[in-house]
């Protein structure tokens, strides 16, 4: 068997003259954390929305042992998925997806790129070592979480969210989400670390959250002096903005962002 991939799709009513979005997840989840509010909002505002699952994660599949799954194979992932697009897209990705999408530039000329809450280009130690410090239950509950030994406790729920969403929808997304490849988080530990000189040229933009227990400003910070840009740190979020209350103000400023590259399409 081969790795089959979902893309969800939102096609947009009154299209932009705009490269079409790619959204990439982070750990733990799929492309379902985009069509809850993100791909329906972009559509509204005329971009051509897409979401990848990684093999393994939502609804793709994989013939082999989820633990054996690296970063260049979720890279290998995102390639197939933008040739099955009517244009090159636009790279969006969150936290994992964020190191995902910065790795596929290294193989492959995007338009651009947008990270939001991502794994920095140095890998995982500094967020670790935040998390060990500022939240060690939380990263012990994760690396539970992570081996499938149980489900997310409340320590690991308020690390991902400044604001809690409503209880049925907590709910939908805990049952949705599902434990992360061992070989995948060892490669964002420092065993697959971004190469700039490798990458092809594109605005990369930066985003973190004021309250992200996970990925904090300051590790957001040094993606941005990565790239030689500025990071812009959204208020009153966490680290999983796109399924938090306010999510708007999220996608919002990811559209101002977005906004030269589409009139210059």
């Amino acid at each position: 068997m081969t790795d089959c991939l979902e893309l969800l799709h939102e096609a947009p009513t009154h299209p932009l003259d705009a490269p079409p979005l790619l959204f990439l997840h982070g750990a733990y989840v799929g492309a379902w954390c985009w069509q809850e509010h993100f791909l329906p909002w972009f559509a509204a505002q005329g971009y051509d929305a897409w979401a990848l699952s990684l093999r393994g994660h939502g609804g793709s599949r994989t013939d082999r042992p989820r633990d054996t799954l690296s970063i260049d194979d979720y890279v290998d992932d995102v390639l197939r998925a933008q040739e099955r697009l009517p244009a090159e897209p636009i790279l969006i990705g969150h936290s994992m997806g964020g190191f995902v999408a910065q790795k596929a530039l290294e193989r492959h000329p995007f338009p651009a790129l947008v990270l939001l809450c991502s794994v920095p280009p140095t890998g995982l130690a500094g967020s670790l070592l935040h998390m060990l410090v500022s939240s060690p239950l939380a990263l012990l509950e994760m690396n539970l979480f992570m081996t499938g030994k149980r489900k997310p406790h409340r320590s690991l729920v308020e690390a991902l969210f400044h604001h809690l969403p409503p209880e049925p929808d907590l709910a939908r997304y805990l049952a949705a989400s599902g434990p992360e490849s061992l070989r995948a988080i060892w490669d964002m530990m420092g065993f697959s670390r971004i190469d700039r000189t490798r990458q092809h040229p594109a605005p990369v933009h930066v985003f973190g959250a004021e309250h992200d227990k996970i990925i904090p400003p300051d590790q957001v910070e040094t993606t941005a002096r990565f790239y030689d840009t500025t990071a812009r740190i959204l208020p009153d979020f966490g680290h999983t903005l796109m399924l938090e209350p306010g999510w708007e103000r999220a996608a919002q400023a990811i559209a101002q962002v977005l906004q030269p590259a589409a009139q210059a399409a």
